[in-house]
């Protein structure tokens, strides 16, 4: 076992070496560095079939050139992206793409190796490199190789974990599109998501402050992770986050009520609690603004709908406004039967309430006008005949007043058959309070003469006894 794992670790050294090989010392030196300094002219010539041609022999030859760059690589990179571009047989791109990724890794390995030497020296120049180089093949990856996402993923994250402070810009955008995609395709967790969230929004705000040449594009960065982000922010962040990120633009427009509704409507949906001072601010902003803005509301629903004030004024026990205000919807109603209903409404009051017994029925008999076929007014009004008997005169003008009631009752069912049970149990109630025989015997009366009510009534009633 020892022996085979030896000889393992033998051929990997050997194949690191080789591809990390360099023409130093090597007897075609000079000819590999003449296909060099071609091929490099004709790259920069944009020749590309002819750099292709003597990269090729240079690369075969001294993978890593002369040990102190890794332009056989990135070169080679390049080229067979360009190669790429003007490929059409799907089998040849696809080996393209496996190159180019490998010219990628060999030039990584190479610097893990040390085998290619940086004047720094430094393990941090070494893994800053390092990171570029990830940076940009998990770049190319995402927008030209097309490779799976699982490697695109770890070779962007390799990018900032080597290059740390010294990340480029164009890891953020695909490195954000592929976490996105991977979260939603629940290849990723949550926590994952929201702390490569976190710490890439570090490194932006850290470059960002830093400024330089790069600045602009760290700030567009920026603004490409938080949009992509945004797709998914409500399911993978809390509330903490969401009050970092809404505080900002409620400062900006602290009395604005559409930003503190929907300030607010989004703290709530992220799980934020009273408590939490910022939630609180925001939640005590909007009851104030909500109630006023409510109250304006509804007076502007009451001043185009009086009949609404009108009940709310009657249900405060101010009637003689909720009447004002009954006919002030009378007055702005085209609709008979609605009017009607207004007028049956002021009756009411104006009897139960008021004890206004004449414009009471005046009110009654209008909406019974209005309204054909409906007994209910003159319900009330029986029930207002009823109810101010008693202070019809002596004893045989109070029962004319029930006569009174009682004929409207019954002109009520006549009209309307709806309330012909609440007629009927009125009717039998007060059958007892009709004049005698003998009253009307005393004063000449035969049953079937028709009689004048005394008092505010002022009706005449077919005379009938108990």
């Amino acid at each position: 076992m020892k022996v085979l794992l030896s000889f393992f670790i033998l051929a990997l050294s050997f194949q690191l070496h080789a591809q990390c090989d360099t023409w130093v010392g090597k007897p075609n030196e000079t000819e590999i560095k003449e296909w060099h300094t071609i091929y490099r002219s004709a790259l920069k010539a944009k020749d590309y079939a002819f750099a292709e041609e003597n990269w090729r022999l240079a690369y075969e030859a001294a993978p890593a050139a002369d040990g102190l760059r890794n332009s056989h690589y990135i070169d080679g990179v390049t080229l067979l992206k360009v190669k790429l571009e003007k490929e059409t047989d799907e089998a040849k791109k696809k080996e393209l793409k496996t190159e180019i990724i490998a010219l990628y890794d060999q030039a990584i390995e190479c610097y893990k190796s040390r085998t290619i030497k940086l004047k720094c020296g430094t393990d941090d120049c070494y893994n800053k490199k390092i990171g570029m180089l990830e940076g940009r093949k998990g770049y190319d990856m995402y927008y030209t190789l097309n490779s799976p996402y699982s490697k695109n993923l770890q070779a962007l994250t390799n990018a900032i974990d080597f290059s740390g402070d010294d990340v480029e810009y164009v890891v953020f955008a695909p490195l954000a599109n592929i976490a996105v995609y991977q979260y939603q395709k629940e290849k990723m967790e949550k926590e994952d998501a929201r702390t490569l969230y976190e710490n890439m929004n570090d490194l932006l705000d850290m470059k960002i402050d830093q400024g330089g040449d790069y600045v602009q594009y760290f700030e567009d960065s920026k603004k490409i992770v938080k949009s992509t982000f945004a797709k998914i922010e409500r399911e993978i962040f809390d509330c903490d986050y969401f009050i970092n990120k809404l505080k900002p633009d409620y400062e900006a427009d602290p009395d604005n009520p559409q930003v503190i509704k929907s300030t607010l409507a989004l703290l709530k949906a992220q799980g934020c609690q009273p408590g939490t001072p910022f939630f609180d601010e925001i939640s005590e902003k909007w009851k104030v603004y909500a109630a006023e803005e409510n109250a304006k509301i509804q007076a502007e629903f009451e001043a185009k709908n009086p009949s609404i004030k009108a009940k709310k004024l009657y249900d405060q026990g101010k009637f003689t406004e909720a009447v004002a205000k009954y006919q002030e919807a009378i007055d702005k109603e085209t609709e008979d039967k609605k009017k009607a209903g207004y007028y049956f409404s002021m009756a009411s009051i104006q009897f139960r309430k008021l004890s206004k017994y004449s414009e009471a029925r005046k009110s009654a008999l209008k909406a019974a006008e209005l309204r054909e076929g409906w007994g209910r007014p003159y319900m009330l009004i029986g029930d207002m005949y009823a109810k101010s008997s008693r202070g019809c005169g002596d004893d045989w003008n109070q029962r004319l007043a029930v006569l009174a009631a009682i004929e409207k009752y019954r002109y009520a069912k006549k009209v309307d058959e709806s309330v012909t049970d609440e007629a009927n149990k009125k009717i039998g109630i007060y059958q007892k309070s009709k004049p005698s025989q003998d009253m009307g015997f005393m004063r000449g009366k035969k049953k079937g003469d028709r009689v004048k009510v005394s008092c505010w009534i002022g009706e005449t009633v077919s005379l009938d006894y108990q």
